[in-house]
C-alpha cells in the first residue's frame, strides 16, 4: 500500500490552511464518526481536551489488591473509529520500541496508545513480586480501556511478545468490548513454545557454543557476562533481531526492563519460560475468539512461524501475517512487511471485514 510522501502532506497542510482562511468548513470526520472518510491532518492531530495541552498524555490511576497505582499512557492522533492500544513485551520492557509505528500509522490516519504496564517505563512500580499476575494484568487493561472510552466500536488491541499473551487473555475475558485483536511474534502456548526452543532453535547452534550456555544455565549463573554475549553473538542477532544494528527505541526500552517482572514471569533463561508462565496455554481456547484476529509472525522468530499461523486458522475470523525476512522484532526487521500488512488488516476491519486477504 503506498504512503503519501512529505511533499504530498504538505500539499494537504496548504489546502487546510487556505480552506480555513476562505472561511470554507472542510469535512471532520471527528464529527461524524461513522462517515468512513479519512482523517485529515487537523483532524487527526486535533486537541482532545480543553486547558493544558499534554500531548495526548493521560496518567491513569489504577485499583489493584494492593492499593491504588499510576498507569502512564499517550495518545498519538485522532482517529474516532480506529484506536490501537499497545501491549509492550518483555515482560518488563517499556512502550519505546513501538515508537517506529510513528513512521506508519499516521498516514493511513490510524490513531494509536502508548501504554506502560505497571511496573514498566513511566508507570508506578510496586515492586511486588506478587503483582505480577497475568489475571491481575487483564484486569489492568480493562481499566485502562475504560479510562480511555474504548469501545466495541474502535478498540483495537495490539500485544506483542508477552503482550500478545496479555492480549488474547484480555480478549478470551473482554472480547465483546473489542473491534479487532492483533497478537504479535507469540505462541498460544508456552510449552510449545519451550518445545520450539529445545528441539528447533537449540540445535541451530553451534555444539560448542550451545553445550557453553546450558553449562552456565546449568548452574544458574545468569548473571554472568558470558552468558550474555554468547546469545547476542549466536542467538539474538538471529532470531530477536536481524539488523547489523539495533534500533534505538529497541535498545532504550529494553535498557530500561523491569528485571524482576521478567524473570518473575518468564524465568531466567532465554531458551524457553520457566517462570509463572510455564504451563499457560490457550490454544484449546482459541475457537472462542469472534473478534477478527490478525496473528503476525516471522520466518526467522523465537517462535514458531507455523503455530502463529494456526493461531489465524483457529479463532472464527482470522488473518495471517508471517514476514519472510523478519524474526521476533518484525516491525523492525521485516518492516515494510510488517506495516503494510498491519495497516491493511486495521483499515479492513474498520471497513466491516472480518478476514482480511494480505
Amino acid at each position: 500500500m503506498p504512503y503519501p510522501s512529505f511533499r504530498a502532506a504538505a500539499l494537504l497542510l496548504a489546502g487546510l490552511a487556505a480552506a480555513a482562511c476562505s472561511q470554507q468548513a472542510p469535512q471532520d470526520p471527528a464529527a461524524a464518526p461513522n462517515s468512513g472518510a479519512a482523517p485529515t491532518l487537523a483532524s487527526y492531530f486535533q486537541r482532545q481536551a480543553q486547558g493544558v495541552q499534554t500531548g495526548g498524555v493521560q496518567v491513569i490511576p489504577i485499583t489493584t489488591p494492593k492499593g491504588k497505582f499510576n498507569i502512564w499512557t499517550k495518545r498519538f492522533g485522532h482517529n474516532p473509529r480506529i484506536k490501537v492500544l499497545l501491549l509492550n513485551g518483555g515482560p518488563g520492557a517499556t512502550h519505546e520500541y513501538f515508537e517506529c509505528l510513528e513512521s506508519f500509522l499516521p498516514q493511513d490516519g490510524i490513531e494509536f496508545i502508548y501504554y506502560d504496564q505497571l511496573g514498566c517505563g513511566l508507570s508506578d512500580n510496586p515492586r511486588d513480586t506478587s503483582m505480577w499476575s497475568l489475571p491481575r494484568y487483564v484486569e489492568e487493561v480493562e481499566q485502562v480501556r475504560q479510562a480511555l472510552k474504548l469501545d466495541k466500536d474502535n478498540f483495537y488491541l495490539l500485544g506483542h511478545s508477552w503482550g500478545g499473551i496479555l492480549a488474547a487473555e484480555y480478549a478470551l475475558k473482554y472480547q465483546q468490548h473489542l473491534k479487532g485483536l492483533i497478537i504479535s511474534n507469540m505462541m498460544m502456548s508456552i510449552p510449545a513454545y519451550n518445545k520450539y526452543a529445545d528441539e528447533v532453535l537449540a540445535p541451530q547452534l553451534k555444539p560448542a557454543v550451545l553445550a557453553e550456555i546450558r553449562a552456565i544455565e546449568a548452574k544458574k549463573d545468569f548473571q554472568n557476562p558470558r552468558y550474555m554475549q554468547l546469545l547476542e553473538a549466536n542467538f539474538y542477532n538471529e532470531h530477536l533481531c536481524r539488523l547489523p544494528q539495533l534500533p534505538e527505541p529497541m535498545t532504550r526500552s529494553l535498557g530500561k526492563s523491569n528485571q524482576s517482572l521478567y524473570v518473575t514471569m518468564q524465568g531466567p533463561s532465554e531458551f524457553g519460560a520457566s517462570g509463572k508462565l510455564l504451563n499457560w496455554d490457550r490454544v484449546p481456547d482459541l475457537p472462542q475468539l469472534a473478534v477478527p484476529v490478525l496473528s503476525i509472525g516471522g520466518n526467522h522468530d523465537t517462535m514458531d512461524p507455523e503455530h502463529m499461523r494456526m493461531v489465524a486458522q483457529k479463532v472464527q475470523n482470522g488473518t495471517a501475517l508471517i514476514c519472510p525476512e523478519g524474526s521476533h522484532m518484525s516491525m523492525y526487521d521485516d518492516q515494510q512487511t510488517y506495516m503494510r500488512g498491519l495497516t491493511k488488516w486495521i483499515l479492513g476491519v474498520d471497513q466491516g471485514e472480518k478476514k482480511v486477504a494480505l
